[in-house]
């Protein structure tokens, strides 16, 4: 059985249980993040990264937006990622993400990330067949190195079904403060959600390492997967402190 198909899709949570638990599990990140950054304690705690990968309308800016909401915006950065540029694409892929990477007592959140190698430029040709499959090795020594340096790195793909991805797609093309974020792109990327899936399921497979293993998240809830997103980054930093 796959990865993905073992999620169970049916957690969900009300609005009333969604409410009391992000309250809570915002108020102890927020504790913690003040720990790591010195403001409570005599010294630096680790960095702390946490990236996001997901379906398109996953929901993954809601659950960044629930994350970062009670933290000190200065206290934390959030960087999203696109196509790279003429530029970018002169150097060493891994290269471009170096500069969002936090530093000790830092935290910084990836939308997107170095995963677009081995998922869109995959599957769209973007990278040759060899690019994209020495590129497995390449993420886990670059995530090797940092976690070896005291980084807490926090990896999450947010699941959500076919379905359920076609019923936001449609309520996104409906509503004009939200059909911006719906292109001709995402409906192409859906079309072709089995060689997606292929990509997720052999990205998960090989990129999840006990220094940075995988959190999959069913996101069919968005209320589920935003408290489940928190808890998992409390109980990550939690047991580094």
């Amino acid at each position: 059985m796959s990865a993905l198909s073992k999620l169970d899709l049916s957690l969900k949570l009300s609005r009333a249980e969604e409410a009391e638990q992000l309250a809570e599990a915002q108020e102890r990140l927020l504790t913690l993040r003040l720990q790591l950054g010195g403001q409570t304690s005599d010294k630096l705690g680790p960095p702390l990264c946490v990236l996001f990968e997901g379906w398109d309308a996953s929901g993954k800016g809601g659950a960044i937006k629930r994350l970062v909401d009670h933290l000190d915006p200065r206290h934390v950065r959030v960087k999203q990622y696109a196509a790279p540029t003429p530029d970018e694409k002169r150097h060493q892929y891994l290269l471009r993400f170096a500069d969002a990477l936090p530093g000790r007592g830092g935290m910084a959140v990836l939308d997107r990330s170095w995963y677009g190698r081995v998922l869109v430029e995959r599957v769209e040709g973007f990278a040759t067949k060899a690019e994209w499959k020495r590129a497995y090795r390449e993420i886990n020594d670059f995530e090797r190195a940092l976690c070896d340096d005291g980084m807490i790195l926090v990896k999450f793909w947010l699941h959500v079904s076919e379905q359920e991805q076609l019923k936001r797609f449609q309520a996104r093309e409906k509503d004009p403060l939200k059909a911006w974020k719906l292109t001709d792109e995402d409906w192409r990327n859906r079309g072709r959600r089995k060689e997606y899936e292929a990509a997720v399921e052999e990205m998960v497979q090989r990129t999840s390492t006990e220094w940075a293993p995988w959190s999959l998240i069913p996101a069919e809830s968005k209320r589920y997967a935003r408290v489940a997103v928190l808890r998992t980054v409390i109980a990550a930093v939690e047991a580094r402190i």
